[in-house]
């Protein structure tokens, strides 16, 4: 299991991307410590969503977490607002908007395969030598992941954009999306494509220059995970369509943004606290052989 995370790690470093099968990520899972039951839980996990604030095809809970590599730990961070900008590469009728979401609960921030994804992370971003985005805080060795829980949705009345925001970034060091599963949806719904740094912010997925994507996948089998270099290339995905139109689609996913704290004149800096929830309480090891949950 660790050859297999060195050799991701490895990828992740060369190709500033990797795509990690959903199979061979729950057999790394387990060995961190994830049991088939949660394992199992997580396809239905998003059935307890709330309506996303922005946009009506979408429901969400996020939640924030804090790596700290000084006692090999992450735990649940308190709440806090968040906000995306366009000085994020982030274009869309809502940036720059201070955004309240539902908030992640113990049953998924206690599922051991979610923590088990929290390890994996850590592991393959850990001294990852990235380019810098401004006014985040490189001198700190802390580390915030912003986690959201997302269920997109299409039916008679709306069409599910998986991004509606077209080519982006996340404002982030470091992106991780983990698909869950979906009903209904089209083989060739939400491909996500990887853009070079050139492309446009906000262009449409099938709008933008073929010359400049770099890579492609679909996430498709349970656990199917993309790591992306969120400052080194930008990425887009397709629309999610209906198999049968007469049924609704979904697409379940998670998705981990993990960026270093912010500095002053960073427009979240008002609300990036590192103080722990205090009413979800959450504390994970990070080491290989110190993975079991505490909470």
């Amino acid at each position: 299991m660790a050859s297999e995370i060195t050799e991701i790690r490895s990828t992740y470093i060369r190709d500033r991307f990797a795509f990690v099968p959903g199979a061979q990520l729950t057999r790394i899972l387990k060995g961190l410590g994830a049991t088939d039951d949660d394992l199992g839980k997580l396809t239905t996990i998003s059935d307890g969503l709330k309506s996303d604030p922005t946009l009506p095809f979408r429901k969400t809970r996020t939640g924030r977490f804090g790596y700290d590599p000084r006692s090999m730990r992450v735990r649940r961070l308190e709440f806090q607002p968040f906000m995306l900008s366009m000085e994020d590469d982030f274009v869309r009728h809502d940036s720059g908007q201070v955004r309240i979401f539902d908030e992640i609960q113990n049953d998924l921030q206690l599922n051991t395969a979610l923590q088990a994804l929290f390890v994996f992370k850590f592991m393959v971003l850990d001294g990852v030598t990235v380019a810098r985005r401004p006014r985040l805080d490189y001198e700190s060795d802390q580390w915030i992941c912003t986690l959201l829980n997302v269920r997109t949705i299409t039916d008679g009345d709306l069409i599910g954009e998986p991004a509606l925001e077209g080519v982006h970034s996340d404002g982030v060091d470091h992106t991780m999306t983990t698909y869950l599963g979906s009903e209904n949806m089209t083989d060739d719904s939400a491909v996500t494509f990887l853009h070079d740094m050139r492309e446009v912010n906000g262009t449409r997925w099938h709008d933008a220059n073929a010359d400049l994507v770099r890579a492609k996948a679909q996430h498709r089998d349970f656990l199917d995970t993309c790591l992306i270099v969120d400052h080194e290339s930008k990425h887009s995905v397709s629309t999610l369509y209906a198999a049968d139109t007469s049924r609704r689609a979904t697409r379940d996913l998670l998705a981990f943004l993990t960026r270093k704290p912010v500095a002053a004149g960073h427009h979240s800096h008002s609300f990036d606290s590192l103080k722990p929830h205090p009413e979800l309480p959450m504390t994970v090891g990070l080491r290989l052989l110190d993975s079991t949950p505490s909470t």
